[in-house]
């Protein structure tokens, strides 16, 4: 936690030294640009919206600033996506799935088990392959400013406590409509059964389903410890959420413009992780308090975790694409000092 604490404040020094070099003559328009999000507006995204519109009014004397919209207000993550790629809205911080049918380089976030800890999750998403990925994103008419995170996901359920590999046999499990998702818990034992978000607390509170997974700020936030009583701290993959702006809003901008909605993303990036991290231990604490009994798998039964659900990586190569998996994993391997 330490070295994460230590990461953020380097990034946020970096980031106001850069702020103090834009020139004195940058030419700045009055924009305000419409962001929609489908997250309430408590969550740990809202202080990334808010960070970044305050580094924008603070270096444009209020000329530039964002305008939030959140539970969806604009649409879902899909539909807010193809309103951004029309140009007829500006931005979305969206789920890094809604990306991933558009270009397959974003699926390579959702292979299970990708990152080991926060630190890992800093270096890839900040450095060379989020430069590759942002590289592909105009030709869909889709200009990637950053990723900030939902965070990794845990797995819930209301039947019997997870110690084991072999305690997800036979569970139900909601996920979303992913087919690296659904192999994953396939290949864990359990039955998958996508299904959208609104309809997942109904279905855990009727036993349709036996349980579902996310993380946990938005397990806490969606007071699913009403209707599931074990929370197994899995970490068995990490979610995501690109920023990004219309390419033809983008285009219409100058380069001083450009510049620092870059700048001020990756500024917002600083202030969304430090809250999104700040939450899980505060979600963590609440759902024990309301009486959710906790648990961690021992590293034995994570080792056996990660060697039944590694086939998915080879399944999933039709979809997320050899190259831009193996660019991910050489990037990490270098992130490891392999």
């Amino acid at each position: 936690m330490k070295r994460s604490t230590n990461l953020i404040a380097v990034s946020a020094l970096a980031l106001a030294t850069a702020l103090s070099a834009v020139p004195a003559r940058a030419e700045y328009g009055s924009h305000t640009f419409k962001v929609s999000n489908g997250a309430a507006e408590d969550h740990p995204v809202s202080a990334g919206i808010k960070g970044m519109s305050a580094c924008l009014e603070k270096a444009t004397d209020g000329n530039m600033k964002l305008r939030g919209f959140y539970n969806g207000q604009l649409g879902d993550d899909a539909e807010a996506t193809q309103s951004v790629r029309s140009g007829s809205l500006e931005m979305v911080v969206t789920g890094a799935a809604a990306i991933g049918g558009i270009e397959p380089a974003m699926s390579t976030f959702e292979l299970p088990f990708l990152f080991a800890n926060d630190e890992e999750v800093d270096a890839i998403m900040t450095g060379p392959f989020f430069d590759y990925v942002a590289s592909k994103m105009p030709a869909h008419d889709l200009i990637l400013l950053s990723i900030w995170e939902n965070g990794f996901r845990n797995a819930t359920n209301s039947k019997r406590p997870i110690a084991a590999v072999s305690d997800f046999q036979g569970l139900n499990f909601r996920v979303m409509q992913n087919n690296i998702f659904l192999d994953t818990f396939r290949r864990l034992g359990s039955n998958p059964v996508p299904m959208a978000f609104g309809e997942v607390f109904t279905a855990l509170e009727t036993k349709a389903v036996d349980g579902q997974e996310n993380p946990l700020p938005l397990i806490q936030a969606s007071r699913f410890y009403e209707v599931q009583k074990y929370l197994t701290l899995t970490r068995h993959a990490y979610s995501p959420t690109p920023v990004l702006i219309s390419k033809m809003v983008w285009d219409k901008l100058n380069a001083d413009e450009q510049a620092l909605l870059k700048t001020c993303a990756q500024e917002g990036r600083v202030a969304q992780i430090a809250r999104s991290r700040a939450a899980v231990n505060e979600a963590l604490e609440e759902l024990k308090a309301h009486g959710m009994e906790v648990s961690e798998l021992p590293e034995a039964e994570v080792a056996k975790l990660r060697e039944v659900v590694a086939p998915v990586y080879e399944a999933a190569i039709q979809t997320v694409g050899q190259e831009n998996l193996d660019k991910l994993m050489a990037e990490l391997k270098a992130v490891r000092g392999q």
